[in-house]
């Protein structure tokens, strides 16, 4: 579910001072995106999905970020009616969960 190797990485990269500060602004940035999401505004899902992507290849959230990705093309494909939103959302919900549960035990 989450790359720790790329986690470790990009903490490294920041420095572990900073790496809280990087991780909080990207939570804080994917959650006003879902939230949009769970109110069901899809006025932009294929912009979204791909913001969301992005952000969740860069902390190491695999699996969201492959949902994320399947999401955005089926949308450029017209068939954004087929994405499943929820199962994105659930998906980024466990993946946060499991995430942060990683970080007390890793760091």
């Amino acid at each position: 579910m989450i790359d720790w190797p790329r986690v470790t990485e990009l903490r490294e990269e920041v420095g572990a001072a900073d790496f809280g500060e990087v991780v909080d602004i990207f939570l804080e940035e994917v959650e006003e995106v879902i939230g949009k999401l769970e109110v069901g505004n899809r006025s932009q899902l294929e912009q979204d999905l791909h913001f969301l992507k992005g952000s969740a290849l860069n902390l190491g959230f695999e699996e969201f970020s492959s949902m994320c990705m399947d999401g955005e093309r089926k949308s450029a494909n017209g068939e954004a009616e087929g994405v499943d939103v929820a199962a994105i959302i659930a998906k980024f919900q466990a993946s946060k969960s499991a995430f942060l549960t990683g970080l007390s035990e890793k760091f």
